[in-house]
């Protein structure tokens, strides 16, 4: 299922809740943080097109 290969959002700053992000071929895994210790253990899974629809309407914000 999910890796290791997880990627802190850029507008994350050290101490702050982070999300992160694992591509996989099963799915977009999100997962966030309450600090710098690594992703939590609740994990979203979406398609990749239901995340590229979650980023659209982000940025029309």
């Amino acid at each position: 299922m999910i890796t290791d290969r997880w990627q802190k959002s850029s507008y994350c700053q050290e101490g702050d809740a982070c999300v992160h992000i694992s591509t996989e071929p099963d799915g977009v895994h999100l997962t966030d943080t309450d600090s710098d210790s690594g992703p939590a253990r609740t994990v979203v899974t979406v398609t990749p097109a239901a995340f590229a629809a979650l980023l659209g309407h982000l940025k029309s914000l």
